[in-house]
């Protein structure tokens, strides 16, 4: 059944934050499966929307919907960050604490690709430098076998 478009927006503005409303109270409400209503939010959060169509407080959501909020709110200034705080059911702060996660969590990663990275140049050098000194001494038994 093909559903308008302002109906379908309309009931994923009740399913998210800040309403929040539950997809099965929805369903009975609007006639609408529950399977259909999810389907929309799945679409939702694959298209962007930064939030789950969940009941989930949000410090309870998935690090993918977090990383979404980060990403929406990379450029925003204190006061648009305000404002989209308070439609999505969010304070600044959790906003301010997600993006200090996303920040550091590959600082370990990077900091031992970095050692690795030294100890790999470090190995290439020493095998080099064998690899030299094999030569150098083939080269005298050589010599001294010919001799």
């Amino acid at each position: 059944m093909n559903y308008s478009k302002e109906l379908k927006d309309a009931l994923l503005r009740r399913m998210l934050p800040p309403n929040n409303e539950s997809i099965t109270k929805i369903s009975k409400e609007e006639g609408i499966s529950e399977q259909t209503l999810r389907n929309w939010c799945d679409k939702a959060r694959r298209d962007g929307c930064a939030a789950p169509g969940t009941d989930a407080l949000p410090d309870d959501w998935s690090t993918q919907d977090k990383f979404l909020v980060v990403v929406e709110t990379a450029s925003m200034n204190e006061t648009e960050l305000a404002e989209y705080a308070r439609k999505k059911g969010l304070y600044v702060e959790q906003i301010k604490s997600w993006k200090d996660a996303c920040l550091n969590a590959n600082g370990g990663v990077a900091k031992e690709a970095a050692r690795l990275n030294r100890e790999l140049k470090d190995s290439e050098k020493e095998c080099k430098k064998l690899e030299k000194e094999l030569q150098r001494k083939e080269k005298a038994l050589a010599e001294a076998a010919a001799l």
